[in-house]
């Protein structure tokens, strides 16, 4: 009995460039677990073949005449939810002044153009599965941009209260996802099961409102728990 292939993962492109559109749809067309269900040239029309499409994820250029991508982000975030399709977005420099701003739209991590394309594809699938495409180095430049941008660290009521709703192992791992560690790094330091820890993350996120890896971060750092 054969086993049933995967469905691909489906796949919007969104770029006011059409060379830069053209590449990525050649390239990943060539993939058998991707496939490219649209192109957008702009924030506008990202949203509307979005909700037109289904896709499982969207590659949002930031900088796009009309709708930008993080405003378009924002928008395909606020209108599907938690389940609705992973951003990822697609900028010209690592961690630019627009990448935080998408990054607390909603938008599920970013990645250079200049990426290797093994990158790209790797990026594509970690998003589809529910993660986040952030390296601990740049968690790192995100909490540092984070300090920067509010001055100090200030935790707002709701930031205290989600935090408070977490056991004491729960806080221990959320400080590792903030200090930019993978599960299997945390489950090396807590002396836990990846799966233990895989299912504790899951639980997290449910508790603090977080979409991803992203996101908790964020809250992490909000909430007084890690550095820049």
């Amino acid at each position: 009995m054969t086993q049933s292939r995967p469905a691909p993962v489906r796949t919007l492109i969104a770029d006011d460039q059409s060379l830069q559109r053209m590449g990525m749809k050649m390239f990943l067309g060539g993939q058998p677990d991707i496939e490219v269900v649209g192109e957008a040239a702009d924030g506008g029309d990202a949203v509307r073949l979005t909700e037109k499409l289904r896709p499982d994820v969207v590659l949002m250029d930031i900088r796009m005449p009309s709708l930008d991508g993080i405003a378009a982000t924002r928008l395909i975030v606020e209108h599907f939810g938690e389940s609705g399709p992973r951003v990822l977005l697609l900028t010209t420099f690592d961690l630019d002044e627009y990448v935080l701003a998408g990054l607390e739209a909603g938008a599920s991590g970013f990645l250079t153009k200049d990426a290797e394309p093994g990158d790209l594809l790797s990026a594509i699938r970690a998003v589809a599965a529910g993660d986040a495409v952030i390296a601990p180095s740049a968690t790192r430049r995100l909490l540092h941009r984070l300090a920067s941008d509010g001055s100090e660290q200030h935790s707002t009521p709701r930031e205290d209260v989600t935090v408070a709703q977490l056991t004491a192992r729960e806080r221990d791992i959320l400080v590792a996802i903030g200090q930019g560690l993978t599960n299997a790094e945390i489950a090396r330091r807590l002396f836990l099961a990846e799966s233990t820890v895989k299912s504790y993350v899951g639980r997290i996120f449910t508790k603090i409102g977080a979409r991803d890896r992203v996101q908790a971060v964020i809250l992490a750092f909000r909430a007084g728990l890690v550095d820049a």
